[in-house]
């Protein structure tokens, strides 16, 4: 499969999510793969994360387990990729880019932060906490109103690299098998990734490696915010540009930090910063030189600014295959 077919099906894919997302019936009737993917994780890990195992053997049995979900979940998409590529070209592509936008997630993405500000308006604090906590994995009791709306603005800083320009890198790559591999491993990751007792070995695998997949996706990302701020009166291409040379790495992920310094310098905000995880209080460093008071309003801006960014990745997609047609 040549990598101009890869870039029309991924371009495809995209312009499939942004219009029509998942449909309900579907969700209803099957689920959603990522659903598959976490049942599927967690079968695994229930025979392979024993407690009483020394901390070697879990860790070990983590990049087994993640071996493992990869293998099952990528012999599949490449078996339908090869049946869709004996098709005439346009019913493959079709195909093909039917499937890859379940592994995008842009409108869904929007939809979950903009019920945050919704919420906010409508119901005050309650009902923004409870709407927040189906975005982040942080405690929503310990949020005021200023905090729920930087939650739901990184949040989106950040799922756009790893829902929408972290599957289409790989695809483009790839093709579907690429953007099942990535799905598979940033499912692991939000699964097991995480440093408690139960997961502090065993999900070692999975964080490394998401970490390393998401690396060239979250450069790409903050790229993309910064070039949509042009097309915005009220956001800054060079403070979004010089918050991330200044504060990227300030993040304790390697790439969460990159959108979300993006979007906080395009908006003129101050995100991250101490929170608490499970009843605990980090001392994250702030990200941006702008106001940590943030509110439903600027939770609007930045889905405005992520619509673009949107927009932006599947034009520059497009001029890259038309030129790579050229060659």
């Amino acid at each position: 499969m040549s990598l101009s077919f890869n870039f029309a099906t991924v371009i495809c894919a995209l312009l499939i999510d942004a219009g029509f997302g998942y449909p309900a019936s579907l969700l209803e009737c099957v689920k959603h793969p990522v659903m598959w993917l976490g049942a599927l994780l967690e079968r695994i890990e229930n025979r392979l994360n024993d407690p009483s195992m020394p901390e070697a053997e879990r860790r070990l049995n983590g990049w087994i387990a993640l071996g493992l979900l990869i293998a099952a979940t990528v012999l599949p998409a490449l078996a339908l990729q090869y049946t869709a590529l004996q098709l005439p070209g346009p019913i493959a592509l079709v195909i093909l880019a039917c499937l890859g936008s379940t592994l995008v997630a842009q409108r869904s993405l929007y939809e979950h932060v903009i019920a945050v500000a919704d919420a906010l308006d409508a119901g005050g604090l309650e009902a923004g906490r409870e709407a927040v906590a189906k975005i982040v994995g942080r405690d929503p009791r310990a949020l005021d109103e200023a905090g729920v709306a930087r939650s739901a603005i990184e949040s989106l800083a950040e799922n756009f690299a790893d829902g929408a320009v972290a599957p289409s890198f790989w695809g483009v790559l790839f093709g579907l098998p690429g953007m099942v591999a990535y799905k598979a491993i940033n499912t692991a990751d939000s699964m097991i990734g995480h440093r408690t007792p139960r997961h502090e070995a065993f999900g070692y695998a999975a964080a490394k490696v998401d970490d390393v997949v998401n690396l060239p996706a979250s450069r790409l990302a903050a790229f993309f915010i910064a070039l949509a701020a042009v097309f915005h009166d009220d956001a800054n291409f060079n403070r979004a540009v010089e918050t991330v040379r200044k504060d990227a790495d300030n993040h304790r992920s390697p790439n969460a930090g990159w959108p979300e310094a993006a979007m906080a310098g395009a908006l003129n905000l101050k995100l991250s910063g101490p929170r608490s995880y499970h009843g605990a209080l980090t001392d994250d460093d702030w990200i941006g030189e702008g106001r940590s008071e943030a509110t439903s309003a600027d939770i609007r801006r930045a889905l405005a600014l992520f619509k673009t960014a949107c927009t932006v990745q599947i034009a520059a997609l497009g001029v890259l295959a038309f030129l790579i047609a050229l060659v």
